[in-house]
């Protein structure tokens, strides 16, 4: 039986909760709602485990560990490494799920591979793994901010027309995810990444 890792990126703590860096822990949350029998509240879907809040779902005969990383951004390697290495998962099953600067908001890109693109989380990912070897997709938060801004951009809250659009760009990301694990990488990157 295939066994996958869904690695949903943010950061942890109430303060993050609803800030644009935070959009990987809103997919995941929605992901396992998804793939849920009962309708629970996405809070107690996942358990606190080992450097990572952890929810075990399965799609089409498939097992997925859903993970959002409880080390920060900047050391998300050590919760995918552990949760790869601990559930023995293949790289190649690992998909990385994070926000990005360089997209339009809303927009969403699934790559088989490529650079960390300046991302944090990212970048300690590929520095653990050591490989840029694994299929990450990208959820584009724009980049509306003044010089010298970005960290305030990133950690800031979504604006009301962001919220507005958010709920149907997150549903979009599931159904990439779910793609990625029934039909593959390229089949999903064919069919979504001109949405």
């Amino acid at each position: 039986m295939s066994k996958f890792l869904i690695a949903c990126l943010g950061n942890i703590g109430d303060e993050y909760a609803n800030t644009r860096h935070n959009v990987g822990f809103l997919i995941a949350d929605k992901l396992a709602m998804n793939l849920s029998k009962e309708p629970l509240n996405p809070s107690r879907l996942f358990e606190t485990s080992r450097l990572a809040m952890v929810n075990n779902a399965r799609l089409k005969g498939k097992s997925l560990v859903i993970i959002k990383p409880a080390t920060f951004m900047n050391l998300s390697g050590k919760a995918v490494n552990y949760w790869l290495q601990a559930e023995k998962i293949p790289v190649q099953n690992l998909l990385v799920v994070t926000d990005d600067l360089a997209l339009p908001f809303g927009t969403l890109r699934m790559k088989k591979k490529g650079s960390d693109g300046g991302h944090n989380g990212l970048t300690d990912i590929v520095s653990t793994l050591n490989t840029t070897e694994f299929t990450r997709l990208r959820f584009g938060i724009g980049s509306d901010f003044a010089k010298g801004k970005q960290v305030d951009y990133v950690l800031g809250q979504w604006t009301s027309e962001e919220l507005a659009k958010l709920p149907e760009r997150i549903d979009k990301a599931v159904e990439m995810i779910r793609s990625f694990i029934s039909l593959g990488v390229e089949r999903t990157m064919t069919d979504f990444n001109n949405n």
